[in-house]
């Protein structure tokens, strides 16, 4: 094992330890997490959707806000770790969905936006990410998603901005 991959497996494990401490935190005080979802949008078009590790669904890249970090930046980071992909802009906010019963995990709130990306797509966290693509929006995998990302990705491809 190279010192790279050595300190990548190192960042993710310190990681993953913070995302329980968040939880932890979350159950303790009784508040919701915040996160974000991110709709990538690809120079062609396509949508990129990620496959998670935990449950085998396609779902939007995205995840929990950081503590010291606003929404801009969580996206930035993000898209990074879980596509490899660059943000260029955020061009929507597609909607807040907040239902208590909305992530199996916890009670979060979702912040959803659409977003301008490029770059190649290249999975950063094996950990959590287990396949990558691009799909048109006509031609979005079949089946449920990920949480609730069927209704975020439906709510965007209506052209809705939603609070939920």
């Amino acid at each position: 094992m190279n010192v790279n991959a050595f300190l990548r497996r190192i960042f993710q494990s310190t990681r993953n330890l913070w995302r329980v401490g968040q939880t932890v935190l979350g159950i303790i005080f009784r508040h919701p997490i915040t996160g974000a979802s991110i709709i990538p949008i690809l120079p062609d078009g396509r949508i990129v959707l990620i496959k998670r590790r935990d449950d085998g669904c396609w779902a939007l890249p995205g995840g929990m806000v950081d503590w010291g970090e606003d929404i801009p930046q969580t996206v930035y980071r993000e898209l990074i770790e879980e596509t490899g992909l660059e943000l260029v802009k955020i061009t929507r906010l597609v909607g807040v969905y907040s239902s208590p019963d909305r992530d199996p995990r916890i009670h979060s709130i979702c912040i959803v936006v659409e977003a301008k990306v490029q770059g190649k797509m290249e999975i950063q966290d094996s950990l959590e990410v287990m396949e990558i693509q691009a799909f048109l929006p006509d031609y979005l995998p079949p089946g449920k998603m990920s949480h609730d990302h069927t209704r975020q990705l439906q709510d965007y491809l209506n052209g809705l901005t939603t609070l939920a």
